[in-house]
């Protein structure tokens, strides 16, 4: 899934659930202005946590692709054979 995608998934969220949107907005607001090193800190940690798994995601589609593409070739062989 690539960004826009991610972010037209919560973007339609917020727009159906308003009220939870509203609760978690103002629940992270009121952490930051607690803990502002501990908020920022835990933000750029699954900020870094997100680009990883982005980059494994994209890394491994290619090599699954081809596991599939393999497998449906090893069927149709198994299948001409008498």
């Amino acid at each position: 899934m690539d960004f826009s995608g991610f972010m037209d998934v919560i973007v339609s969220f917020a727009q159906s659930h308003t009220v939870i949107a509203i609760v978690v907005a103002l629940g992270l607001l009121f952490f930051m202005y607690r803990t502002p090193k501990l908020f920022f800190g835990l933000l750029f940690l699954g900020l870094f946590l997100a680009v990883v798994f982005y980059m494994i995601t994209s890394v491994a589609g290619p090599g699954s692709e081809r596991k599939k593409r393999l497998i449906h070739e090893e069927k149709q062989q198994s299948d001409n054979i008498p």
